[in-house]
């Protein structure tokens, strides 16, 4: 079998687009092919050839496959490639360098492959982390109108919550460039601070008087035989507190039960108790200990009636 190849070369865009003559036995075909070999060129027309065949290859030019020079950055190296390839996919293809669905090309894959061309890969990873997070407490402020303006206190500590967070983390060339969360757990509820803050404000007796101001005596009492609870008239507990509101006794005909006060020396005050020997403009003041009680002992004072 001879066959004689009669090629006549068309370049578009740097690419080969051989218009090809083959005769073959006598008869003459026209295959049109982007094939660069002499035997790909056969094979593309379905034409067999063997050993034992005349194949004339004096008519094929010697340039028949362009070359182009060209960068490839890609896995923190530069490459600097020769390639006969149409696009940049074909070139990577035929460079053994794999691309994952993620993995970006710039230029684009079908970019026509022109010289002194830069073509950039950059590996990209997207990967799920879940991770812990704390989650800060709150702190409330709770006003406490039986409680002195100056004064606050916490009535239960902060503690922080927990959550679980799922982030979808995206890495190019290894370095993290984005994080989306698509999920977020709470483990545990953090807990408020409560501050408890006083309200009440500090009274002072003025010279000018004040129908509500009244002159008292006062003397003191305490729990007596070592009771650690007393309890006044009114059903109260009676209390002592220099920061707050504590429990006295009046006679109710001058200073009616309930009656809310501000004793001076003393502090705030209500009228929750009574006793046969408290009478017309006297009080008698809780203590919490003896001492205390004797420390006060008897005075003449002033009081002022709150409502």
């Amino acid at each position: 079998m001879l066959v004689t190849i009669i090629s006549a070369l068309t370049i578009f865009m740097c690419f080969i687009n051989e218009d090809s003559t083959v005769v073959v036995d006598g008869k003459q075909i026209e295959p049109i092919t982007f094939q660069k070999t002499y035997n790909s060129t056969l094979a593309s027309a379905e034409i067999n050839a063997d050993e034992n065949d005349n194949i004339d290859k004096s008519l094929i030019a010697s340039n028949d496959v362009i070359t182009v020079d060209l960068k490839v950055l890609v896995d923190n190296k530069e490459l600097n490639i020769k390639s006969t390839e149409k696009n940049i996919a074909l070139m990577l293809k035929a460079e053994k360098i794999a691309l994952s669905a993620t993995d970006k090309v710039s230029p684009s894959l079908v970019t026509e492959l022109s010289s002194g061309m830069e073509v950039t890969v950059t590996r990209v990873k997207i990967a799920t982390l879940k991770k812990s997070i704390p989650i800060p407490f709150k702190t409330v402020i709770k006003n406490d109108a039986n409680t002195l303006k100056s004064q606050s206190k916490v009535s239960q500590v902060g503690k922080q919550g927990e959550k679980s967070v799922t982030s979808n983390v995206t890495y190019e060339d290894g370095k993290q460039v984005a994080s989306n969360v698509i999920k977020e757990t709470v483990i545990k509820a953090p807990q408020n601070k409560i501050i408890v803050q006083g309200t009440l404000p500090n009274i002072t007796f003025s010279r000018g008087g004040s129908e509500k101001i009244i002159n008292v005596k006062a003397t003191a009492y305490c729990p007596i035989k070592g009771a650690t609870n007393t309890y006044t008239a009114s059903g109260k507990k009676a209390v002592r507190d220099p920061n707050g509101i504590s429990t006295i006794a009046t006679d109710p005909n001058v200073i009616p039960m309930g009656t809310k006060l501000y004793v001076e020396g003393y502090g705030y005050a209500i009228a929750a108790d009574k006793g046969s020997g408290v009478k017309g403009k006297f009080i008698d003041l809780y203590f919490n200990t003896l001492k205390e009680a004797l420390d006060f002992g008897v005075r003449y004072i002033k009081v002022q009636i709150l409502d």
